[in-house]
């Protein structure tokens, strides 16, 4: 697109609220486009995913996995048994992997020409933002809006989170010393990535589910096989139970009563309590009713091309709701900046979004589940191969875990891939390819992959497949 003068009532081609990775691609993209382009963050930049979430976890995760691997060297012909664990080192650590993202973020804006505003940003109508900041406010206008303000760790009422003794996600990120006990509350992606790394760090973890099963959106034969891998490693999880009240004593022991899937009681007892029941869209105090905009259940409303109601208001990422996942949010970016220059896509396929969860072993799953293409009508070829048969996965001293493929039977198209194990998370790439491909089984089993690795196993899933078919 060639470059564009805004007209005299606007500053700004596009202005974008919220610099997490949904918003800082938005803002990049635009700009590339040769368009004027402003962006708003209240806080850090970089949004939660690199101050609060993504980054920081798994930097913390990559301690929690030198802790096990030190725990487990003298296997590996080194004997380290008087090794120290530290986590005020491994926080100051994830800290300055953070400082150096969130660094990457605002030197890549400016090389691209993106004037940055610190402050609160909420509109005052459809094309004129208020932003609030130390000093006063001002006043800016956009032909565009993008909202990418994300969203924040989800509340309970009945457990008030005090971020001592009942905490979210965020301050799990930054405590020095590993309580002896934690109840983790929630069996979704977050809460099990902060129960492996206490228990990894020293920690009695306990997890409570409400749902039937650990990550529940998931295939079954994946949840089955993360739990009996957590059970193996010492964590207790309850499934489809749930706390009826929790309370903290004088002591700062903080005390649950917790009913079990039979409909028994147990009670628990721990240092801290961590809540991770899923997130909240931050959709307060835009002033969205003014411009115009719905929201539902918090959730900005928006069509395919992640435009509002009002035409030149578009909203990506986790405030838009659906998969909640960062990488979804820069595919919205690319499909939001598409539309505002022109351009019509398709959206965003969510059986064509990698989903992981960064656990030992990990778990990387994308497109359909065997319940879900089932459900859909498809006649399914299922595909296996244990990572217990693999020679990487055995030199590496991590067997546990499996491919799962899942292909239509009369088209041979992959419709699901699941994997759980070692490196799971690094081999996704290639399923998400061959989903977004449309690759069959044949193509899959096909193609050459070099030996010894674990990606022979996505080979091996599909020649198994085809030998069913």
């Amino acid at each position: 697109m060639s470059q564009q003068t805004p007209p005299s009532s606007y500053d700004y081609d596009v202005i974008v609220i919220g610099s997490g990775p949904g918003g800082h691609e938005a803002a990049m993209r635009a700009a590339r486009e040769g368009m004027t382009v402003c962006i708003v963050e209240k806080a850090a930049l970089g949004g939660v995913c690199v101050n609060w979430g993504c980054i920081p976890t798994k930097a913390l995760l990559r301690s929690a996995e030198i802790f096990r691997l030190a725990h487990d060297s003298s296997r590996f012909g080194l004997d380290i048994a008087d090794s120290v664990q530290d986590l005020s080192t491994a926080v100051r650590r994830s800290r300055k992997v953070v400082l150096l993202a969130s660094k990457g973020v605002k030197s890549s804006l400016k090389k691209n020409g993106v004037d940055i505003r610190k402050g609160h940003a909420s509109f005052v109508d459809a094309h004129t933002l208020k932003i609030e900041k130390e000093g006063g406010e001002e006043r800016i206008s956009a032909r565009y809006i993008i909202v990418a303000t994300g969203g924040r760790s989800r509340s309970l009422p009945s457990l008030a989170m005090d971020g001592k003794y009942i905490i979210s996600s965020t301050d799990a990120l930054a405590l020095k010393q590993p309580p002896r006990r934690m109840i983790v509350i929630g069996g979704g992606a977050i809460g099990l990535e902060m129960a492996w790394y206490y228990h990894a760090a020293g920690t009695e973890v306990t997890v409570v589910e409400m749902m039937p099963r650990i990550l529940p959106q998931e295939d079954e034969e994946i949840s089955e096989g993360l739990l009996r891998s957590l059970r193996k490693a010492g964590i207790t999880v309850f499934c489809g139970s749930s706390v009826q009240k929790a309370e903290v004593g004088n002591d700062g022991t903080v005390s649950a009563l917790v009913r079990l899937d039979d409909g028994s009681e147990t009670g628990l007892e721990a240092e801290c309590m961590l809540v991770a029941v899923g997130v909240s869209p931050n959709s307060e105090g835009l002033g969205l009713e003014t411009a115009g905009i719905g929201t539902d259940r918090g959730f900005i409303v928006t069509d395919e091309q992640c435009r509002t109601a009002v035409p030149n208001v578009y909203a990506i990422g986790d405030v838009r709701g659906g998969m909640l996942l960062a990488h979804k949010a820069s595919a919205e970016a690319v499909v939001a900046v598409d539309s505002l220059a022109g351009r019509q896509s398709a959206g965003v396929d969510p059986t064509k979004v990698p989903r992981c969860v960064y656990v030992e072993p990990s778990v990387a799953c994308v497109g359909l589940t065997e319940r879900e293409a089932r459900e859909a009508g498809n006649e399914v070829l299922v595909g296996k191969a244990m990572f217990a048969a693999s020679g990487k996965s055995s030199a590496y001293g991590e067997r546990d875990g499996f491919v799962k493929l899942l292909f239509d039977a009369t088209t041979g198209e992959l419709l699901g891939g699941h994997l759980l194990g070692h490196g799971a998370v690094e081999l996704i790439g290639e399923l998400a390819l061959a989903r977004s491909l449309g690759a069959t089984a044949a193509q899959i089993a096909g193609t050459v992959h070099a030996h010894p690795t674990l990606s022979e196993s996505v080979r091996e899933a599909a020649e198994d497949a085809l030998s069913g078919a």
